[in-house]
């Protein structure tokens, strides 16, 4: 169960680091803006450099802060990289559904990110602009294709209408949230000699599911 919550006199149970990667220009910001503070502007301007905002909310009766990064899409600024990504537990991977070339270059942006980033980090492929319907470039099903290939979550949206939004950010806060209480059961099993596993040994957590791409609680389209 998840819902808002005010971010005063809030105790938070955890923290979690979400980056928004994608090319310049497919609405990185916009969705951003959509779920932190349920706003869209006509007239959004490029991001320069690093921003973030950040949004609290209750999951499974735990306080969980999200900051979610967000980051210029042009070449220029790949130089903030790898401190871009440091402590990332989820990105957000965005496409423009009417432009081709920002779905081709996905597979880069992958890369990049899996070579930085944690192993285990969840990562959900957004097709922004789903109002755009009728200057659709990319078919849903080579999104949905390229999500189940990859193990990733895959949902289409609409910042502008606030379409799945919402779904889509808390779909991977849970999944994060899942991960990362699972490892809190395994250490403090560990810690209290009930766990079988001897000190010092690596915990390595599963990814999700290769069929997650294709189930109904992850492939949304509008």
């Amino acid at each position: 169960m998840t819902s808002s919550y005010s971010e005063l006199n809030q105790r938070i149970d955890y923290v979690f680091k979400v980056v928004l990667i994608g090319d310049s220009a497919v609405g990185k910001s916009q969705l951003l803006a959509r779920f932190s503070r349920n706003e869209f502007s006509l007239d959004s301007k490029a991001t320069i450099g690093v921003e973030f905002q950040t949004r609290t909310l209750a999951i499974d009766q735990k306080t969980v802060k999200a900051q979610i990064w967000d980051t210029a899409g042009q070449e220029r600024y790949r130089a903030v990289t790898s401190a871009y990504y440091r402590g990332a537990v989820g990105a957000m991977l965005v496409y423009d559904i009417t432009k081709r070339q920002s779905f081709d270059h996905v597979a880069r942006w992958l890369d990049e990110l899996r070579s930085h980033a944690d192993k285990n980090i969840v990562i959900m492929l957004i097709g922004n602009k789903s109002d755009l319907g009728t200057l659709r470039a990319v078919p849903t099903e080579d999104a949905k294709e390229f999500a189940q290939r990859e193990n990733l979550f895959f949902m289409e949206t609409s910042a502008l209408e606030a379409t799945n939004v919402e779904t889509a950010f808390i779909t991977a806060l849970t999944e994060i949230y899942r991960i990362i209480s699972k490892k809190s059961l395994i250490a403090n099993g560990d810690q209290d000699g009930n766990s079988g596993v001897p000190k010092g040994t690596k915990i390595v957590v599963p990814r999700q599911e290769p069929t997650v791409a294709a189930s109904s609680s992850c492939c949304m389209s509008t």
